[in-house]
């Protein structure tokens, strides 16, 4: 059932994207498109309470909220919120968001549902993550196509270890907006193969901190390197990756803005 309101939405999404600016269904299918998606999001809570993740359980409920809001916006069409407001276009940007979400839910949830297209890109991260180790005189041995190990320590590489969802978000934003192919694809280069080759350092330095214990004990060293050092260091990069992104692209500042509008005049006429 979740596959299939899944599927639906983005289907939905994929179909706004493409039909022209001038049909009526346009705003329908997008609107439509986001509510199914945040059905989606609103039925993914009761995993990450099951696994005691409560932070993930907060931000699948908020990002529910935030996809029934916008679907709203969409198919009610109301013009007094779909407006002009500072020179941008609320409408413009919701239509861009609505690209974005499209193509970077495409890119993630074909790795994540697929599981032939699951298996290839764990097995390939698996693959060069050996390779790039060998560059660093870092010694990696293959256990199976998902399972790697340093002095007998295994680790299990999975999707969250391919950086996949980074690579779709900047793939679908970059994709989405309005402007010259030459900028798309500077923004492209510095922003994907980057986070891609970065994932790759990052998997080689927590394997081998926790086989060779580099923090105490195996779980701790585990621990400080995955949890403390690669998760800040992860967002270290990405903000400076979107902030370059950003300033080959400044079309993104502009969708930013009119998303951000929206929800400030939202509450200022509640207020």
């Amino acid at each position: 059932m979740i596959e299939n309101i899944l599927w639906l939405a983005l289907g939905l999404l994929v179909a706004a994207s493409i039909i022209p600016r001038e049909n009526k269904l346009k705003l329908t299918a997008a609107g439509a498109g986001w509510v199914f998606f945040s059905v989606h999001w609103a039925l993914q809570w009761r995993y990450y309470a099951d696994t005691g993740d409560y932070v993930n359980v907060v931000l699948t409920i908020f990002t529910a909220v935030i996809c029934v809001f916008i679907g709203y916006v969409l198919v009610r069409r109301d013009k007094r919120i779909l407006r002009d407001v500072n020179g941008v276009n609320i409408t413009d940007s919701l239509l861009m968001a609505t690209t974005a979400a499209a193509i970077g839910g495409i890119s993630y949830f074909a790795f994540s549902e697929i599981q032939a297209m699951n298996t290839w890109i764990i097995s390939t991260v698996a693959d060069q993550t050996i390779w790039v180790a060998s560059l660093f005189g870092v010694t990696i041995s293959r256990l199976d196509w998902n399972l790697v190990a340093v002095n007998g320590y295994k680790v299990e590489i999975i999707l969250a270890c391919t950086a996949i969802e980074s690579i779709a978000l900047f793939t679908g934003i970059i994709a989405s907006t309005n402007a010259p192919l030459r900028r798309q694809v500077s923004a492209f280069l510095v922003s994907v193969p980057v986070i891609y080759g970065l994932n790759l350092i990052r998997n080689v330095f927590v394997v081998d901190a926790y086989g060779m214990t580099w923090f105490g004990d195996p779980e701790m060293s585990f621990y400080i390197a995955h949890t403390v050092i690669a998760k800040i260091g992860s967002l270290i990069a990405l903000f400076l990756i979107a902030y370059a992104v950003m300033k080959i692209l400044p079309e993104i500042v502009d969708m930013i803005d009119g998303i951000l509008n929206l929800f400030g005049g939202i509450f200022k006429n509640a207020g």
